[in-house]
């Protein structure tokens, strides 16, 4: 979270905010003075020995699944300074927490012509970053929900925030800024997080239909995932930490598709970089683990959402993980439940072992392996 001292920046959609956190820079974002006196000889005691800089330390990464403010959610956007107050202690705990945010944002366009629908308010995004979210993918199923005006709205109000500011991957005016990465500097350890959706079953799933092009608007689509795999090489050779959030899977499916395995066996790839790998989209929790040195959690299931139609549909949490020297060292799930209002009530005690003891048997089928 930001009162820590991160400065994080979106790649393309937000050079203002690059500037911003320039260390040649004074306060407010403002150029700093030149010094006009004339340089002074220096003396003994302005002579130091250099230092070499201590290893940054680790960080911690924060990452929920599905999140919209659909049915009882909306009207919590009233106040958007407290909509997300109940959980706001649990997304802000971390360096950097991501969510997917599963919705159009804006007020206009009319809904495509499919059987869900969803669109909040610019609001959503106060919501989020005051709640403790850093960073946002758009990178789904709903992002253009309502077309074309609804991109617009989207793109509008992400570039027009206040403070805090939400950074938003995974969508954007052409596919450069859709694939872009959103970059936190946290204590001296470069993250660069961004957002990817690749449909399982693109004739049932049509996301493909809105993927930004080289000059088109739209959402990150990696049906071919080369675009995706050469935005992350380009993440790794200035980035410590890469994470990549990946809208995949089949809806329903505990276990992950030959697609998920096969994208994050790509993303693992030494030569590729990925060091962390998260997913929603299923509306289920998957399996989560190591491949290779590679921290791999297929999916994340719901966490914000409008309806709870199973118990599986209604189990989620937050899962933190700690990087050090670009490693991750330690895991912890916080497992909850959504309830009525569509909000996580976080389990303790006995029922929280409970269901982190069931996530973990959903590691076998995933091929993974328990952290080291």
């Amino acid at each position: 979270m930001r009162a820590r001292g991160t400065c994080l920046v979106v790649s393309v959609v937000s050079a203002a905010v690059l500037a911003a956190c320039s260390p040649e820079r004074g306060q407010g974002g403002t150029p700093a003075p030149a010094d006009s006196s004339p340089a002074a000889e220096p003396t003994t005691d302005d002579v130091t020995t250099p230092t070499t800089a201590p290893d940054p330390g680790p960080v911690t990464l924060a990452f929920a699944g599905d999140l919209h403010f659909e049915g009882e959610l909306r009207a919590r956007l009233g106040d958007p300074a407290t909509a997300l107050a109940p959980i706001a202690a649990e997304l802000g705990a971390a360096d950097v927490t991501v969510v997917n945010l599963e919705t159009s944002i804006g007020t206009r366009g009319p809904p495509e012509p499919k059987r869900y629908t969803f669109q909040a308010p610019p609001s959503a995004l106060s919501a989020l970053a005051v709640a403790g979210v850093d960073v946002a993918t758009m990178a789904n199923n709903h992002g253009l929900d309502f077309g074309a005006a609804g991109l617009a709205d989207t793109l509008s109000a992400i570039a027009t925030q206040g403070r805090p500011r939400l950074d938003v991957v995974g969508i954007g005016a052409d596919a450069a800024q859709a694939f872009a990465p959103a970059v936190a500097e946290v204590r001296g350890t470069r993250v660069a997080v961004m957002g990817a959706s690749v449909p399982d079953d693109p004739t049932a799933d049509p996301t493909g239909q809105w993927a930004a092009t080289p000059t088109a608007g739209g959402v990150a689509v990696a049906l071919d995932p080369a675009r995706l795999l050469r935005a992350v090489r380009r993440a790794r050779a200035s980035a410590d930490v890469v994470v990549v959030y990946l809208h995949w899977g089949v809806q329903g499916a505990s276990c992950p598709s030959p697609s998920q395995t096969a994208l994050s066996a790509a993303l693992a790839d030494p030569r590729t970089g990925a060091d962390v790998v998260v997913g929603s989209h299923t509306h289920e929790l998957q399996g989560a683990g190591l491949l290779g040195d590679t921290y791999v959690a297929y999916g994340l299931g719901n966490f914000a959402w409008y309806t709870q139609s199973s118990e599986a549909t209604a189990t989620t949490g937050v899962l933190t993980l700690t990087v050090d020297n670009g490693a991750v060292t330690r895991e912890q799930w916080s497992p909850a439940r959504i309830g009525p209002d569509g909000l996580p009530a976080f389990a303790s005690g006995a029922e929280a072992r409970r269901m982190t003891a069931a996530r973990d048997t959903l590691r076998e089928c995933a091929g993974l392996a328990p952290l080291r």
